[in-house]
C-alpha cells in the first residue's frame, strides 16, 4: 500500500509559513519597521509603489548587519533577540520570532543592503527564487536598507487576494501611523509612488499626536498618566463629545509595542459608563508599561494578540485610571456655529476646547442673595440720614411731576456702601440668572457664557446614581401612601414583578402579593410623585422585561436606569427658582453629570465669544 503521509518540500512547507506572517503589505511593512525600531534607528523611510505590491522599501541608520549575520537572517527562526527558553518570559524587544525575513524571502524577491558603523564595507544579498542567496560587497549608508519586490509573485492565487490599491495603501498607513505613534523619538517617512505623504519628524509624545492627527487634536483630549511599580498607564482618552460610530480609533500599546486586546478595549469602554449608546466607539491612545514576565506576546505569528497573567488586574486598574482622569475633567460640550456644505450655519458640538485638570469653575455658581438691611450704622452714617434734611422743603409746583420713590430714573442718584474697615468696598455679587425655557430646558449664567440644560436627563441622572447608592447601602427609605393602592396585573406582569420584588424593596417599594394576580402598593420611594405609584410601577415593569432581552446589564442596572427615567420630572413639568438651582446643583454633585444613563447629554455651553461673533461684536 501506497503511503498517504509525506513530508512536504521546503520550498512549499516556507510559502505555507510565510501566510501567517506575510498577510498583505501591509505586514511587511509591519515586520521591517520593527526590525528597524529593534536595531536603534533614530530615523526610518518607508518607500512603496503601487501599494507595496511592486516594492517595498524600508531604509534605517540603526547599527546595520555584520556579513555573516546578513546571510544567516534570512534563515528560518533567526534572530538576535533571544536566545534561551527563559529568555520568551522577558522579551524587551518588538521582533523576537526570527520568521519575517525568511518567510518574505519565500514570497517576494529580496534585496538586503547593510554596512555598520565600524565596517568599511557593507554587504548586499538578493533571494530571487526564495531560495538561492547571492552576495556582493560594496559601500552602502550606515544601517539597513530592505527592498521587497514583487510581493507574492510566486504565489498567484494569494496575489489576487489583495484588493485595490487603494484599500491597501489604506492598511499601510494605518500600521505606520500606530508605529509612529509609539515611538515618537524615532523620524518617519513615508514615500508612495515617489510622493512624500508623511513625515514626522521625533519629538515629543504630544507632537507626534500633532502630526499624525491634527495640530488640535490634543484640545480634544483629556490626558491620562497614573505610574506604580506594578503597572503604569499614560496617555490620552477623546472628550465624550468624540464618539464615533465606527472601531478604528482604539490605540493600545503594550510596553511600546501596538497590541489588540479586547479586555483593555471593555475596560475603557466601561470606564466611559453610560456616555457610550450602542454602537459608539471612544477615541483613546495608551501606553501600558508592565514587567514582561507577566504577560505574553507570544500568541500568533503576527504578535497583536497578548495574554496577560493577571487579566483581572489590569482590568479594574485601566478602568480605575480611566474613569479618574473622566472624573477631574470637566467635560460639558460647548457647541458652536459652523457652516454647512450649502453655506448655512447651524450649532454644533465644538470638540476642540483645552480643560484643564481640576477646574470645573465654568459651572453655574449661586449665591444666596444678601440682605441689604445694615446694622453696624455708625455715627458718620446716622448724622447722613437725620442731618441730610434741608432747612428750606420746597413745595412743587403745579403740574410739577414728583418722582415716586421706586421710579427708576437716570437721574437718580445711587447710594453707594461706604468702604468697610479694611478700605475695600463690599462686593455683593448678584446671583446669576436662571431661567426655565418653555418648562423644558434651564438656562443659567456661566463664566464663559450659556449653560443650557434638560431638566428630564439631568433629573434621571441624579435620580439614577441615588438608586445605586440605595441598592448597596440595602437601606430602602419608603413613604408610605395614607390610602394603599391595589392593581390588578396580568399574569407576565405579575410573575415579573415577584422576580424583581427583592430589588424593589431595596428601592423603596413596599408592596403586598394576593390571588389572582393582585398586589397592593403601601409604600413607594419619596422621589416618586402623588398620584403616579401604578404608572411608575407599571412602566418600570415593561421597561425592565424590554432591558432584559439584550442581557446587556444586571439586574439593579436595568431596575435604576428604569426607575430614574420614570420618576424623573417630564419636559412640561414647571419648576420653580429653588428647584432650577437645587436640580442644577444635585446634578454636579454626580460622578457623571454630563449624560443620563441612557447616554443623552444633559448639559451644552455656548460662550460668551460665539455670541459677539454672532451679532458682529467680533
Amino acid at each position: 500500500m501506497k503511503n498517504r503521509i509525506n513530508i512536504l518540500p521546503e520550498n512549499i512547507a516556507s510559502k505555507i509559513a510565510a501566510g501567517e506572517v506575510v498577510q498583505r503589505p501591509e505586514s511587511v511593512i509591519k515586520e521591517l519597521l520593527e526590525n528597524s525600531i529593534d536595531a536603534g534607528a533614530n530615523s526610518v523611510e518607508v518607500i512603496i509603489k503601487r501599494a507595496g505590491k511592486f516594492l517595498i522599501q524600508i531604509i534605517d541608520d540603526g547599527t546595520g548587519m555584520s556579513e555573516e549575520d546578513v546571510v544567516l537572517c534570512v534563515q528560518k527562526h533567526a534572530t538576535s533577540k533571544i536566545n534561551k527558553l527563559e529568555d520568551l518570559d522577558s522579551i524587551n524587544t518588538l521582533g523576537f520570532r526570527g520568521e519575517a525575513l525568511s518567510s518574505i524571502a519565500a514570497v517576494s524577491q529580496l534585496e538586503i543592503k547593510t554596512e555598520t558603523k565600524d565596517d568599511d564595507l557593507g554587504t548586499l544579498i538578493r533571494i530571487d527564487d526564495g531560495v538561492t542567496i547571492v552576495k556582493e560587497k560594496g559601500s552602502f549608508p550606515k544601517g539597513t536598507s530592505v527592498a521587497v519586490k514583487n510581493l507574492f509573485f510566486n504565489t498567484p492565487a494569494r496575489r489576487n487576494f489583495l484588493k485595490t490599491d487603494n484599500t491597501e495603501l489604506k492598511h499601510i498607513i494605518d500600521t505606520f501611523n500606530k508605529i509612529a505613534l509609539s515611538h515618537p523619538n524615532i523620524s518617519f517617512k513615508l514615500y508612495n509612488d515617489d510622493d512624500l505623504i508623511f513625515d514626522y519628524p521625533s519629538g515629543s509624545f504630544e507632537d507626534r499626536i500633532k502630526s499624525v492627527f491634527a495640530d488640535n487634536m490634543l484640545d480634544a483630549l483629556i490626558p491620562v498618566n497614573e505610574r506604580t511599580d506594578f503597572l503604569s498607564v499614560t496617555g490620552f482618552v477623546g472628550k465624550p463629545t468624540m464618539l464615533k460610530k465606527s472601531k478604528g480609533d482604539q490605540y493600545v500599546f503594550l510596553n511600546w509595542r501596538y497590541v489588540v486586546s479586547k479586555h483593555i478595549n471593555h475596560a475603557v469602554f466601561t470606564a466611559y459608563e453610560n456616555i457610550l449608546e450602542k454602537g459608539d466607539y471612544p477615541f483613546f491612545i495608551l501606553f501600558i508599561e508592565l514587567d514582561p514576565k507577566k504577560v505574553d506576546v507570544n500568541v500568533h505569528p503576527s504578535k497583536l494578540e497578548v495574554r496577560f497573567d493577571d487579566e483581572k488586574s489590569i482590568y479594574n486598574f485601566v478602568l480605575a485610571v480611566i474613569k479618574k482622569s473622566l472624573g477631574t475633567h470637566d467635560l460639558v460640550p460647548t457647541m458652536a456655529f459652523k457652516q454647512t456644505v450649502d453655506n448655512d450655519e447651524k450649532l454644533n458640538f465644538n470638540n476642540f476646547r483645552k480643560v484643564e485638570s481640576g477646574d470645573f469653575s465654568d459651572r453655574p455658581s449661586f449665591q444666596e442673595k444678601k440682605s441689604y438691611a445694615r446694622t453696624d450704622f455708625s455715627n458718620r452714617d446716622i448724622d447722613i440720614i437725620f442731618n441730610s434734611i434741608p432747612d428750606s422743603i420746597s413745595k412743587p409746583k403745579p403740574n410739577e411731576t414728583v418722582p415716586l420713590p421706586f421710579d427708576k430714573s437716570d437721574n437718580n442718584e445711587i447710594y453707594h456702601e461706604p468702604e468697610n474697615r479694611e478700605g475695600s468696598k463690599q462686593n455683593e455679587e448678584e446671583t446669576p440668572f436662571i431661567i426655565q425655557l418653555h418648562n423644558k430646558y434651564i438656562l443659567s449664567q456661566i463664566k464663559t457664557g450659556l449653560m443650557i440644560i434638560d431638566q428630564h436627563v439631568a433629573h434621571e441622572r441624579v435620580l439614577y446614581e441615588k438608586t445605586l447608592k440605595r441598592f448597596e447601602a440595602n437601606l430602602p427609605f419608603s413613604q408610605q401612601l395614607l390610602f394603599p393602592k391595589t392593581a390588578e396585573l396580568d399574569p407576565a406582569r405579575f410573575a415579573i414583578l415577584k422576580e424583581i420584588h427583592p430589588a424593589l424593596t431595596k428601592l423603596g417599594f413596599s408592596i403586598k402579593f394576593f390571588s389572582k394576580n393582585t398586589i397592593v402598593i403601601e409604600g413607594v420611594p419619596d422621589d416618586v410623585k402623588n398620584g403616579l405609584e401604578e404608572k411608575v410601577l407599571s412602566q418600570l415593569i415593561d421597561e425592565y422585561s424590554e432591558s432584559q432581552k439584550e442581557k446587556k446589564y444586571d439586574d439593579k442596572e436595568i431596575l435604576a436606569k428604569s426607575y430614574s427615567c420614570k420618576a424623573a420630572i417630564k419636559a412640561g413639568d414647571y419648576l420653580s427658582e429653588k428647584e432650577m438651582r437645587l436640580l442644577i446643583d444635585q446634578l454636579f454633585a454626580t460622578s457623571m453629570p454630563y449624560v443620563c444613563p441612557h447616554g443623552r447629554p444633559i448639559v451644552v455651553k455656548i460662550s460668551l465669544d460665539e455670541f459677539d461673533r454672532r451679532f458682529g461684536r467680533t
